[in-house]
C-alpha cells in the first residue's frame, strides 16, 4: 500500500521540478530579451536573445509601451499524461535611449 503511493509522491515531485525548471528559464529569457530590447538592438536580436535562453519551442513576444520594453515568454511544462502545464514570465526594462537623452 505505502510503495504506490511513495511512487506517485515521487512522480509528483519530479513533475514538479520540471514544471520550475522551465519557469526559471522562461525568467531568465524573458530577462535576457529585455536587456537587449533595452540597449537599443533591433526587436530580432532580442527575440534571439531570448531564444537562446529559452525552453525549446517557447513562444516570445517583444513589445515597446512608451519608455519600457517588454518580454513575455511562454513555454509548456513537461507533465505526465499530457497534462502538461503552461508556464509564462514577463520582464521590463527601461529603453537605453531614454536614459541617455535624460542625461544630457
Amino acid at each position: 500500500m505505502v510503495l504506490p503511493l511513495l511512487a506517485l509522491f515521487t512522480v509528483t515531485l519530479l513533475w514538479a521540478l520540471a514544471a520550475a525548471t522551465v519557469q526559471i528559464r522562461c525568467v531568465d529569457a524573458a530577462r535576457a530579451g529585455a536587456r537587449a530590447a533595452a540597449r537599443s538592438e533591433p526587436v530580432a536580436s532580442a527575440e534571439e536573445a531570448a531564444r537562446t535562453a529559452a525552453p525549446e519551442g517557447a513562444r516570445i513576444s517583444v513589445a515597446r509601451e512608451g519608455e519600457l520594453w517588454h518580454v513575455v515568454v511562454e513555454a509548456a511544462a513537461p507533465g505526465p499524461w499530457g497534462m502538461g502545464l503552461t508556464v509564462r514570465a514577463g520582464a521590463a526594462a527601461l529603453a537605453e535611449d531614454l536614459i541617455a537623452g535624460g542625461a544630457s
